[in-house]
């Protein structure tokens, strides 16, 4: 039985995973790393990161490790929203 459940997951939409969430630097403006099997575009939308909010600060920087059609990518986004806000939106300059 695990094992189906285990197969089954990997068709769920994934979602943020705080385990996958690393503080690389801390001070005024903290560093983090953050791996994920989801695109992209799903990481940078408005509220990816909302579990994390009481970690994050307006300025801090996310180095994102991605996937976009099984390929690896890699990205920054700097954290726009206010501390501690309801919903945490970032900003990648493209």
């Amino acid at each position: 039985m695990k094992h189906i459940i285990s197969y089954l997951l990997r068709f769920l939409p994934c979602a943020f995973s705080a385990a996958n969430m690393n503080r690389i630097h801390a001070g005024t403006v903290s560093v983090f790393a953050y791996k994920s099997t989801d695109a992209l575009a799903t990481i940078v939308a408005s509220g990816y990161f909302n579990t994390y909010t009481n970690f994050l600060r307006q300025g801090d920087q996310i180095l994102i490790s991605a996937a976009i059609g099984g390929t690896v990518v890699r990205d920054s986004a700097v954290v726009s929203s206010a501390d501690n806000a309801a919903t945490v939106t970032v900003y990648v300059k493209t």
